[in-house]
């Protein structure tokens, strides 16, 4: 009987001997299971120097480049397989779209996956997952933003003394709230100014402080606000609602409108926004309890129940409540 040929390969005069590619191809498979990415990743290329890979070997070779964030190869792999016309389409493209927006391409993200729901590509199954995808990268895109727009500020030294003092106290609250998910370790000493300064607005001045104690940056400041002066290090302040005399008054408070919750959602609502203009110095020199009354007696009398009110307690408060308004300042 005569023996049955098998192919034989060369590529570049070297012989590759039938089976070797499947053999390349099995190995690669293999070490991609066992998280060994690198190796998979070398078998799969030396198998492909002979021989086009099938759609499965394509597949797990992009994923293995994916986990090893060789994006750009990965990438250009996944496109590979889309114009191939794969079988495994909805699990390529998640693939690819995943691969975008590691490379920050979150535009292409928002118009692949737009332009997927609007002609009814996926299957119903897998409209959700993508929806999701679709609400990430946006997501994603605009905090991304946000940092780079907050380091173009730093960069032009937007929260140097003399500039941020030149904007109005609203226009220096919401530069402040821009820095919430940056880190301001390399800001302490402009919002050290900022806090120190006694032309900032107390708002602004406690909403600098608290950037500090949030991230528990580590230095001397001296707060001054309401004829009070202190030195205190963030590190060892607690933040507004942290503090002692605002437990205090909050539990008094809980207690005496148990029954009234209405007023109650009020009261508290106040609180929360005054403790942050006295932060660090809370309702100091006044007794909890006493505090507790005037803010029930304050809510009421808001509501229309007029009562007798004391009425140093009160003209504090209304002093609060006007410098929460900022963008009246």
């Amino acid at each position: 009987m005569a023996k049955q040929k098998r192919h034989v390969i060369k590529h570049d005069n070297v012989v590759v001997f039938p089976g070797a590619t499947e053999m390349l191809i099995r190995e690669g498979h293999m070490f991609a299971e066992k998280y060994q990415y690198e190796n998979a990743i070398a078998c799969f290329e030396k198998a492909f120097l002979y021989e086009n890979g099938d759609e499965k070997a394509l597949s797990v070779y992009a994923y293995s480049l994916y986990e090893l964030k060789q994006y750009v190869k990965a990438k250009e792999v996944c496109e590979q397989l889309l114009a191939m016309g794969t079988s495994m389409y909805v699990e390529v493209m998640e693939l690819y779209i995943t691969i975008c927006m590691q490379l920050k391409e979150y535009h292409q993200v928002e118009a692949i996956i737009t332009t997927l729901i609007e002609e009814k590509v996926l299957p119903e199954a897998q409209l959700e997952k993508f929806e999701r995808l679709k609400q990430i990268n946006s997501e994603v895109a605009k905090n991304l933003q946000q940092r780079e727009d907050v380091q173009e500020l730093i960069e032009e030294q937007e929260y140097d003394l003399a500039k941020f003092k030149a904007l109005t106290p609203n226009e220096q609250s919401l530069r402040l709230h821009r820095l919430m998910d940056t880190n301001v370790r390399q800001l302490k000493m402009a919002l050290k100014a900022i806090i120190e300064c006694a032309d900032i607005h107390p708002f602004v001045q406690s909403l600098a402080l608290i950037l500090l104690v949030e991230q528990e940056v580590s230095l001397e400041v001296a707060v001054t606000k309401f004829e009070q002066t202190t030195v205190i290090n963030p590190t060892q302040l607690a933040l507004p609602n942290q503090l002692q005399q605002y437990v205090e008054v909050k539990k008094m408070i809980e207690s005496k409108l148990e029954q009234d919750p209405s007023t109650l959602e009020m009261v508290q609502y106040l609180m929360a926004k005054h403790a942050i203009v006295t932060y660090p110095f809370e309702w100091h020199p006044f007794k909890a309890e006493d505090i507790a009354n005037s803010y029930i007696d304050f809510v009421q009398a808001m509501l229309g129940n007029g009562q007798e009110m004391d009425d140093e307690i009160i003209d504090f408060l209304q002093m609060l409540e006007k410098l929460t308004e900022l963008h009246e300042v």
